[in-house]
């Protein structure tokens, strides 16, 4: 798809805040994507149909959109809350959204929303299906049903992937460019440009990089961290 030839060797920002942050505000989230795209992002990925739609509004490149909701539960390693159902879908495909991200793992859905179901839909509407998984095992079953594109997004973030450690997960990246036949997208716990560049070197067809930019507080902390 063309789509995803023009996320090829991009490095695409997650545009990101929760409700209860100060730049959730719609036009901070606006200025943010104007700065990461004047700083050369080849793509953005933006959570929620408003940002969806400034998105698509105002840019040229490719867009992923996802839902998340408005507070994370405390069981989120437990659970599957990342484009969770079909309404989830509708929203993004009717927000323009270029490409639909959403859980991919094997847990059960909400409303007994089936994965397979979820990616024909996207299909159906003619946009690009992004599987964020956790493990070899989710990528090959999320590939099995159709899905155009995974990601590493969940390393680290269910309870099948615990322990991946502080930094980027290249174990498993290297493993869904060895053993599955989609593109792959690198992300999750990116920190610094050396970690891009070994992405590329490992065959990531994309990086998408969120906290490391667009996170002030977490970037924040970091530092105030580092002096202890």
């Amino acid at each position: 798809m063309n789509m995803i030839n023009r996320l090829k060797g991009k490095v695409v920002v997650s545009v990101q805040a929760m409700p209860s942050e100060p730049l959730y505000l719609e036009k901070c989230m606006v200025a943010m994507m104007k700065s990461v795209i004047k700083g050369g992002a080849g793509a953005l990925r933006v959570a929620g149909a408003r940002d969806v739609r400034n998105a698509k509004r105002l840019f040229e490149v490719p867009v992923i959109g996802l839902t998340k909701p408005d507070v994370i539960p405390s069981n989120w390693q437990e659970i599957v809350y990342i484009t969770p159902t079909i309404k989830e879908v509708i929203e993004l495909v009717e927000a323009g959204a270029d490409i639909i991200a959403f859980d991919g793992t094997m847990r059960p859905r909400p409303e007994g929303t089936k994965l397979e179901d979820l990616i024909k839909y996207v299909k159906l509407n003619k946009r690009v299906s992004m599987a964020d998984i956790s493990t070899l095992e989710e990528a090959q079953n999320a590939e099995k049903l159709g899905a155009d594109i995974l990601s590493t997004t969940l390393s680290g973030y269910t309870q099948f992937s615990q322990n991946r450690g502080d930094g980027p997960d290249f174990e498993l990246l290297k493993e869904l460019v060895e053993n599955t036949n989609l593109p792959v997208v690198l992300e999750g716990r990116i920190w610094n440009p050396e970690e891009v560049t070994k992405a590329f070197e490992l065959g990531a067809h994309c990086v998408v990089i969120g906290s490391a930019i667009t996170r002030p507080q977490l970037i924040t902390k970091r530092f105030v961290c580092a002096k202890r």
